[in-house]
This record gives structure tokens, sequence and C-alpha cells, in this order.
């Protein structure tokens, strides 16, 4: 009896998690892939085919765009890597245990507001009429505003600003599992500030540096607004393809074959960084 009602405790515990990743992303993705794979042959009439593969791979357009968004998504995660670790080394390492939660709370308050507002908030500080500009105007090192809008800076700028508590969190989770013992062994035995953090900080921190990157990385790849309200026509995102498929030509099986091989993009992305850093996923995932 004893038995069996630890069982059956245990399936009504994962029976909502199984259900939610059941109906929300295993039977969403399966119906893309199917809807990306029928080909269109005559008004309604649809045969199986890889034409909306071919398509992508005809276009130069469509498949330069994809590398694009990776590499601006790269750099973005790597941007976040360098200014989040000192953050969160801070919070979990010389932080007190009141200016740790006040830390925390600086790092949520971003996540308070939607992406939207957070970019219009963008918006505000780097049009040409903007805080910013007009900074510059008043202090005389400009004798007219200055446009800070509609290119890859902006962009850059905007999705670090997003993404980069996903990059603390996992980091202070994992910093805050380091002994000082550690810390002062390394100094010790002689080691100066880069190789403590070289040859002890960093190898301990790597489940942590890893699962931040990845969420940082998806995420980045994954997003539309902050792009397009930044970026404009002058910064392509790859999104933004799979949505003029989907609303603008109403061409559903390319939106779905495009929205595929961004998840099948990046899922390969990431599987090479753990091949490279000789991290596995468990691993990881358990750590932080």
């Amino acid at each position: 009896m004893t038995r069996d009602a630890k069982r059956l405790s245990l399936i009504l515990l994962f029976a909502p998690f199984a259900l939610w990743i059941l109906l929300l992303i295993v039977l969403p993705h399966i119906g893309m892939v199917a809807l990306s794979l029928r080909e269109k042959v005559a008004p309604r009439i649809y045969e199986f085919g890889f034409g909306n593969y071919i398509d992508f791979l005809n276009e130069p357009i469509y498949w330069n765009t994809l590398l694009r968004t990776a590499s601006m998504s790269l750099l973005v995660t790597a941007l976040a890597l360098l200014i989040g670790f000192p953050i969160a080394y801070y919070i979990a390492k010389i932080a007190g245990r009141r200016a740790r939660g006040a830390l925390f709370l600086m790092c949520l308050i971003p996540l308070w507001v939607s992406d939207l507002i957070r970019a219009f908030g963008w918006i505000l500080l780097l049009r040409q009429t903007g805080v910013i500009s007009s900074l510059l105007v008043w202090s005389g090192m400009t004798d007219e505003g200055i446009e800070f809008l509609y290119n890859d800076a902006a962009v850059i700028v905007g999705l670090v600003y997003t993404v980069i508590l996903f990059m603390i969190v996992p980091l202070v989770s994992t910093l805050d599992g380091m002994g000082d013992d550690m810390i002062e062994a390394g100094y010790n035995l002689g080691g100066g500030h880069l190789t403590v953090l070289r040859r002890i900080i960093i190898p301990y921190a790597m489940p942590g540096i890893v699962a931040g990157c990845i969420v940082t990385f998806m995420l980045t790849a994954g997003s539309y607004l902050t792009p397009i309200l930044l970026g404009g026509k002058n910064s392509s995102w790859f999104t933004e393809q799979i949505y003029n498929q989907f609303i603008t030509r109403f061409n559903w099986e390319s939106g779905a074959a495009f929205g595929f091989l961004l998840l099948a993009f990046t899922s390969i992305t990431v599987w090479l960084g753990l091949r490279l850093s000789g991290q596995s996923l468990a691993n990881t995932v358990a750590r932080t």
C-alpha cells in the first residue's frame, strides 16, 4: 500500500508537468514539422515534399539572415557573459546578505515590465530627440541631435539588457556553492588574480556559464520585438522573416519550415557549445 501510494503521488506530481510539455511543446512542434512538409501545388491542394526547405536554400536573403541572427546572438551572449560574470561573482562571494537581496531585486526590476515597454524605453533614450542626444547637445559636445537608433549597436544593447538576468542567475547559483577556502588555497599556493580566475573560479563556474549561455542564446535568437523596434529596417532578424511568412504572405507552410529551421539551427549551435566546453546538458542543469 505504501509503495502504491508513493507511486500514485509521484504520478500526480508529474502529471501537470508532463501535460504541459506534451500540449504546449511536443504537439505544436510536431504539427509545425508536419505543416512545413506540405507543398502547395494548387489552390487548397497540397502534397508531401521538401519544397519549403528548398525555397529557403535557394534564396540567399533567408539563410544569410539566419546566419546573421546566429552570429549576433552569439555576440550578445558573449557580452552578457562578460558583463554578468563580475556582477554574479560580486553577488555570490562579496556582497552581504542584505546587499545580495537588493542587487537581485535590481536585476529583476526590468522583468516587471514587458518587452514592448523596455524597447520603447530604449527608444526614448536613443532616438535623435531622446535623452542621450539632448544631453550631448546641451553639453556642447555636438551641434545637432544624433540618431542612435536603427542600427546593430542599438539592437545589441537592447538585447543584452533584456537577457543579462538569465545569465546572472545560473552564475550566482553555481558560484554560491564554491567555498572560500578554494580561492584562498589558490592564493596561498602563489597564484595571482588571473591564475585563480582561470584555474579555479572559471572551471568551477563552467556549468553556470554554459547554462546561462544556452538560455541567453536561445532567447536572443528567438527575440522579435527588440530587433524590430530598435533596429528597424537596417537590422534584419530571422524572426521577422518567420513573421512575414505567417502574417504578411499568409504562407504558413514556409513559416513553419522557417520556424523549424531556426529551432534546429539553434539546437545544433547549443550542442556544439556543449561539446566544445566538455559539458553535458544533464550535468549543467543539475549543477545550476
